[in-house]
């Protein structure tokens, strides 16, 4: 595993909470315009630059994209972003309520990518890399981090909990809640030679800008064949937490309809698939086990694993997919089906039982969360996770620092 310190611009410390923003990918236009309304220094400016444009520009025309590099120049100009001296690397701390992860913000390999050191879980569709592409070539930067995982090393959590006890570089807590610190580490060097030790880092979030940042790589590689393994555009934005420090949240299905069955010819489909109870609670308490809201009544659903199950057929979602979306719903393919919707846990279960309740679902099926380690695990085996299977939380956010090409 390489990483290296970068020459960042990064978010001014006294205005950082104004900048710092959600990623691109979280909100809709209409989203992304009211968060940023009155804030000219809201990253959303850059990332969702569309935002400053006509109702009703298409957020992948050329002129949204150069709007966006257009106002990255300008937040460097005006001194809404500051440009390092010197290459750093830097902690950045999360709060959300109990729950504290800490990642190291650095540049990452494009070749490690490539050689599959850096490890994916997702498929990447085309039209979502196209534009993370298209963005960083138009901005000639990476202004959204990928959020990577890696296996706990000791000597990387010390040089962690030292930079801590530093004076912060930004520290605020943003309006959901959420607070975000900010460091150098007083000795890069040290840290990204402690990487030498770690074997392989697995993308947790931000699979498309990942495989953007490389395929420009690429691009720019077969351009320039002379050019150095340390050119910048060979290194991509990254935060890396140790993986006992990451949390997955569940990710909720709402389907739309019951596919022409009435509820209780549906209700006996399931009984044949699975162990059916009155559930406790609309949570449910362990895997192997999924919660069905439907006609106002929550039920709990179990089952049993073959032990010589493969690590890709153990999870939760992908038993509810093959056993009861697919054939009894007629959800063929959740990534293209238009009468499935995905609820990230952080909105709770009230949100299924709205949803249900108020008819734009039929029935909503309530996750235990995928592990961390069953991540790890796919992607060490070279799988791929079902779709919509994890909600990493809290999202990281853009603005606070971008790598420049």
């Amino acid at each position: 595993m390489q990483i290296r310190p970068f020459k960042a611009c990064y978010a001014q410390p006294g205005q950082a909470a104004r900048i710092a923003a959600v990623p691109y990918d979280v909100v809709d236009t209409e989203e992304a315009r009211a968060l940023a309304a009155g804030n000219p220094l809201s990253f959303l400016h850059v990332s969702r630059a569309e935002i400053d444009m006509p109702a009703g520009t298409d957020p992948y025309s050329d002129a949204v994209y150069e709007r966006g590099r257009d106002t990255l120049r300008r937040f460097e100009k005006d001194g809404t972003l500051l440009r390092e001296a010197q290459p750093q690397l830097y902690l950045y701390r999360q709060k959300m309520g109990a729950h504290v992860q800490r990642g190291i913000v650095a540049c990452c390999s494009t070749l490690d990518y490539d050689r599959q050191v850096i490890k994916t879980h997702e498929k990447t569709r085309q039209d979502k890399e196209d534009d993370r592409t298209r963005h960083i070539k138009t901005l000639n930067a990476q202004s959204g981090p990928v959020f990577l995982v890696y296996r706990d090393n000791p000597r990387l959590t010390e040089l962690a909990r030292a930079a801590e006890r530093q004076t912060p570089l930004f520290d605020f807590v943003a309006p959901d809640g959420v607070g975000h610190t900010g460091w150098r580490f007083p000795d890069p060097r040290t840290v990204a030679q402690a990487f030498a030790a770690v074997p392989a880092a697995y993308i947790a979030d931000g699979h498309h800008r990942a495989a953007a940042a490389a395929r420009v790589a690429r691009e720019r590689r077969a351009s320039d064949p002379k050019a150095a393994p340390d050119a910048e555009f060979n290194w991509f934005l990254g935060v890396l937490f140790p993986a006992s420090e990451v949390q997955i949240l569940p990710y909720n299905r709402c389907v739309k309809d019951l596919n022409g069955l009435t509820p209780a010819a549906f209700m006996d489909a399931v009984r044949e698939r699975f162990d059916v109870r009155p559930a406790s609670s609309a949570v449910p308490a362990a895997p192997r086990s999924v919660c069905l809201f439907l006609a106002g009544v929550w039920h709990e659903l179990s089952w049993t694993v073959p032990p010589d199950a493969t690590p890709e057929s153990r999870l939760d979602v992908t038993v509810l997919q093959e056993r009861l979306l697919g054939p009894v719903l007629g959800i063929a393919d959740p990534r293209t089906s238009k009468r499935i919707e995905f609820v990230g846990g952080i909105r709770g279960t009230a949100e299924l039982e709205k949803r249900v309740n108020g008819g734009a679902a039929a029935v909503a099926f309530s996750m235990y969360p995928t592990t961390v380690g069953q991540v790890l695990d796919i992607a060490d085996a070279g799988g791929i996770m079902p779709p919509k299977s994890t909600w990493f939380e809290p999202k990281l956010r853009s603005g606070l620092f971008v790598h420049t090409l």
